[in-house]
């Protein structure tokens, strides 16, 4: 295990290596966005420009979907990092249920969204890589997390909010590899 651990580490700074400035940088803002589309969304700005990311307004947190592009967890990682944002932990049914109705409201109620859940430390013992602490809610859809074993032999070590079933957006693990879109958040200051 370590040294699947270690090997995702490595390929994961090597993409970081390679990724360069592949993104553009853009900033967070702490003021209200004048946007009848995104009421919540934030802007410091006084004028809201290209760069300026829409940002849903939750509690003590903001979020941003990743759905312009579909990326791995590292790259997904990666993408909120450089944006001074994490991928997300979410720590209730409450902020699970605002984030499913965010994501069904973008018309994206089926698809699949990493967070920072992972158990690529220990097999069995996820905890949010955004914030280091393990996770104590859980919304698992039945019979996850079962860390099921591909054929190339990679198995399920990263969280993904997703409606399998009809149920809603459920927790599943899936690989690391996977690319779907992902969701980022940064806590309010």
């Amino acid at each position: 295990m370590i040294v699947q651990v270690l090997s995702l580490c490595l390929s994961f700074l090597g993409m970081l290596q390679a990724a360069g400035p592949s993104f553009k940088s853009s900033s967070l803002h702490n003021n209200q966005v004048a946007n009848n589309d995104c009421p919540n969304c934030v802007d410091d700005t006084p004028t809201p420009n290209r760069w300026t990311m829409p940002l849903l307004k939750l509690g003590e947190k903001r979020y941003y979907l990743g759905i312009f592009f579909k990326a791995n967890y590292f790259r997904a990682t990666q993408y909120c990092r450089f944006h001074g944002m994490h991928l997300a932990s979410i720590t209730s049914q409450e902020e699970n249920d605002k984030l499913e109705k965010y994501i069904k409201d973008f018309g994206f109620g089926h698809e699949h969204f990493w967070t920072s859940g992972t158990d690529l430390a220990e097999e069995g013992h996820f905890f949010w890589m955004s914030t280091g602490r393990p996770i104590t809610f859980t919304n698992w859809n039945a019979g996850e997390p079962n860390n099921f074993e591909y054929e190339n032999g990679e198995q399920e070590n990263c969280m993904e909010l997703w409606n399998r079933d009809g149920k809603g957006m459920k927790w599943n693990d899936s690989p690391c590899s996977f690319e779907t879109y992902f969701v980022c958040e940064v806590h309010s200051s």
